[in-house]
């Protein structure tokens, strides 16, 4: 990799502001569980506030778990209302638009809708609940890593074919200075911020410099095949194939460090192998749809 592009990287990297992520997760997260029985009560905390965990942790989440029968109530745009199934169709009663209030079903059948419904609706709450409640770690962390990868293969499209994709908002600060390279590596690094967040690890260059090297090396590799494809052929050609790149990377290190995260060690080059070309293909599959809701566009200005 040249010296210019690796001073772009850094340059690049230095807009972004691990603080933000880290006061993010400093928001004030209660959940207040509602339920007719004792039994009922049980199986919800037990869900959120699993048996294997340490003794620290598990008063750590039950700090943040309420009974409605404890006679405290929500005081804030953070708590959460957690309804036992049956009550919660009756609480639904009670309020013109259930979506407009923090009112969720406890589904004691399939409790990760419960995780789906949360997120769908609360997404600004998703790393706290993370960090503080493991059952919606896997999820969260899922969301993440499809939504950078999805973000990286977007930016690759933009500059590709910028007459047909305007630049598109980045939820990260960018120069003119920046490479493809530099911009895809700085978001892949905002990314292991997050991750790092949701999964409660220290956030920071400095706490996270070991993965932030392996991102930064990682580039040296996907950028060298990028660079022999065409990115400039209408509608096809090496735009495919330079998208699902930018798309397969980020998606495999965003799982290696999820796995990092979780159990203290990445992928294996093997299996960052067998991931690779699963998310080669994901890619492929993901910018033929973009490109093709694309095309109508695309005709019309040419």
């Amino acid at each position: 990799m040249s010296v210019q592009v690796l001073q772009s990287i850094k340059q690049a990297i230095g807009n972004l502001n691990p603080e933000e992520i880290r006061s993010h997760t400093g928001r004030p997260l209660r959940l207040f569980l509602n339920a007719s029985r004792d039994d009922d009560y049980r199986r919800m905390e037990q869900f959120f506030a699993p048996r294997e965990l340490s003794r620290a942790k598990s008063s750590q989440v039950r700090s943040r778990l309420y009974r409605a029968s404890d006679g405290v109530s929500p005081a804030s745009a953070s708590d959460l209302e957690i309804y036992f199934e049956p009550e919660a169709k009756a609480a639904a009663g009670a309020y013109a638009d259930l979506a407009a209030h923090n009112v969720f079903a406890f589904y004691a059948d399939d409790p990760e809708r419960t995780i789906r419904d949360v997120l769908q609706r609360r997404p600004d709450l998703a790393i706290p609940l993370a960090l503080h409640l493991i059952p919606f770690r896997n999820e969260v962390s899922r969301r993440i890593i499809k939504k950078v990868a999805r973000e990286n293969a977007l930016f690759a499209l933009a500059t590709a074919v910028p007459d047909i994709i305007p630049f598109i908002s980045l939820p990260w600060a960018i120069g003119e200075f920046a490479s493809d390279t530099a911009v895809l590596t700085a978001n892949q690094i905002r990314m292991a911020f997050i991750l790092a967040a949701a999964n409660d690890h220290d956030i920071g260059y400095r706490e996270q410099k070991g993965e932030i090297a392996s991102i930064v090396l990682g580039a040296f590799g996907w950028r060298a095949v990028a660079r022999e494809l065409v990115g400039k052929i209408p509608l096809g050609g090496g735009l495919i194939p330079k998208a699902a790149i930018a798309y397969a990377g980020t998606r495999v290190v965003g799982l290696s460090l999820e796995r990092f995260y979780r159990v203290g060690k990445g992928y294996t080059r093997e299996e960052r192998r067998v991931a690779y070309e699963d998310a080669l293909e994901r890619g492929k599959r993901l910018t033929a749809t973009l490109l093709e809701t694309l095309k109508p566009r695309w005709q019309a200005e040419t």
